[in-house]
């Protein structure tokens, strides 16, 4: 069983930016970030491999959000620039014990999740 704890979130101007961490309790061989903005389905933001490093995002956010990964500290990170209003959403922090993911953008890729964080982005 692996626990995720986020931190980070909050508000920021359009423009502006914010960081999301996520450590999780034991290793996790994917991670990756989802959000949910009212009255809408969870989706793919980001995801990890923490093994070799390789990264996957959604459309929308390449280019502005960057997510990383501290192994030693089993530790995910995603830096979010140049906010927009559209990215409002609760965040949620995902990891896989599986070292096989077939798809990295599919919530039911991911055993474990985190209980969300607040991104409020105003114009």
């Amino acid at each position: 069983q692996v626990q995720l704890v986020e931190s980070g979130g909050g508000q920021a101007q359009a423009g502006g930016s914010l960081s999301l961490s996520c450590v999780a309790s034991g290793r996790a061989y994917h991670m990756g970030w989802f959000r949910q903005a009212p009255g809408k389905e969870r989706e793919f933001v980001a995801a990890i491999s923490m093994s070799f490093g390789n990264t996957f995002y959604l459309d929308t956010v390449k280019g502005r959000f960057t997510i990383s990964s501290d192994n030693a500290k089993n530790t995910m990170y995603l830096q979010m620039n140049s906010l927009k209003p559209e990215d409002t959403a609760v965040y949620y922090c995902s990891a896989t014990s599986s070292g096989v993911v077939v798809n990295v953008a599919w919530s039911g890729s991911y055993e474990y999740w985190g209980q969300g964080t607040q991104v409020t982005v105003s114009s």
